[in-house]
């Protein structure tokens, strides 16, 4: 009698390829399932059927999410505007929806485990099991994990491994991890977790300062209620939208950071990061919100947004709180409607001319240009507003 089916998350790396023989030569009949969060080449989402399918897999899945991504990331990461540890742009976040539709296959299939590449030392793999504990009760097996007590380094133990079994290790799988979707890249390894000088090959979707075109580019963002809605008076699906914004900012080198963060873990790690089309939509939100936010909002609204980053981050992406702060960014957002022109001339975009009619501003009342109040109205206001502080420091200086 066939045994149930083992469903693994798998994305054709070294990780992931290890995985399924393992797997396999532990009785396991492995289904695997690629979740497409976008940002592979045209011609990837069959290079990584045929390597699973020559690694054992029974079967192999492919599913689109990048719909999905836009809908559940996306849009409240980019009203929050807030990025982890005021660096990160959570590229990770395609994880969340990896397990969502694994699970889902899981249950249609009626699979017996689930399965996930992530090693002991990452973020991902805390991401990944808390999420599937609290979208099913199936066992998580983990099989880089469970060598970590038989190699002294993972990577050089996984390549010989399936080298030893016939399968070949493409090249740039030896130096890097690398993670690609539809919200950008990260790549670590080699002399990134050495904290030296990124090589060429870290540049995927930025290209380096002497590639850069000479003229500068220009973009109009629409949004509508604080979600983008149309990129140069052309309305597009929000995946479209980002992936056409990767390619025209990527070509500027916009959206490429070198981060070192306190991990989940408890370890520092460092990574080269790209995300020019995220970077872009960042950046016009912002120029757009500070025009039409209340003080008030702006400021309770950086609270709630640094909590959403740190929970999605941290992998608490189902936590009941995710949603009670989403519904609350939403809110925000129902005033930030008009279209802003972004402006490049590399390396780093700008928010430069806002069309908007719902500025908070008034022709009567123009900053350092003229007030509908007197200047005997300015000078009492300072003497209220300020009076308790000045007479505190007058208490301290004596």
């Amino acid at each position: 009698m066939t045994p149930p089916p083992t469903v693994l998350a798998f994305s054709g790396g070294l990780d992931t390829s290890f995985c399924v023989p393992w797997l396999k030569e532990r009785g396991h009949e492995v289904v695997t399932v690629h979740v497409d969060t976008g940002g592979l080449a045209e011609g990837e989402t069959r290079a990584i059927r045929d390597r699973a399918i020559e690694l054992g897999a029974v079967d192999h899945i492919t599913v689109d999410a990048g719909p999905a991504l836009w809908d559940t990331f996306c849009i409240p990461f980019i009203q929050g505007g807030e990025r982890y540890q005021q660096r990160y742009p959570l590229l990770c976040s395609d994880r969340y929806v990896i397990v969502e539709e694994i699970v889902e296959i899981a249950n249609r299939l009626d699979a017996g485990a689930v399965a996930h590449g992530c090693t002991a030392m990452g973020n991902d793999q805390f991401r990944f099991d808390q999420s599937l504990r609290s979208l099913c009760d199936l066992p998580i097996l983990t099989p880089i994990r469970a060598i970590q007590s038989e190699a002294e380094t993972i990577r050089p133990y996984e390549m010989a491994y399936l080298e030893e079994r016939g399968f070949g290790v493409p090249e740039h799988y030896r130096r890097y991890t690398i993670n690609e979707n539809l919200l950008g890249t990260t790549i670590s390894g080699s002399e990134i977790d050495e904290f030296a000088r990124p090589g060429e090959d870290t540049f995927r979707m930025c290209r380096p300062r002497a590639a850069w075109p000479e003229s500068p580019l220009k973009s109009a963002i629409e949004f509508r209620g604080g979600v983008p809605h149309a990129l140069d008076g052309e309305v597009l699906p929000g995946p479209e939208m980002l992936g056409r914004l990767n390619e025209a900012y990527g070509a500027y080198g916009v959206g490429r950071g070198i981060y070192t963060g306190n991990t989940i873990v408890g370890l520092k790690g460092r990574i080269v990061f790209e995300c020019p089309g995220l970077e872009a939509l960042l950046v016009a939100h912002r120029g757009l919100e500070e025009l039409t936010l209340t003080k008030a909002q702006a400021s309770f609204k950086q609270d709630v947004a640094r909590q959403w980053t740190e929970l999605v981050f941290g992998g608490f992406f189902h936590e009941p709180l995710r949603r009670d702060l989403e519904a609350f960014l939403a809110s925000s957002q129902r005033n930030v409607d008009g279209v802003v022109t972004l402006e490049t001339h590399g390396g780093t975009c700008e928010c430069v001319a806002i069309e908007t009619d719902r500025a908070l501003v008034s022709d009567d009342a123009v900053y350092a240009q003229k007030a509908e109040w007197s200047a005997e109205d300015a000078a009492g206001f300072i003497k209220i507003h300020g009076n308790a502080s000045a007479l505190g420091a007058m208490q301290v200086s004596t």
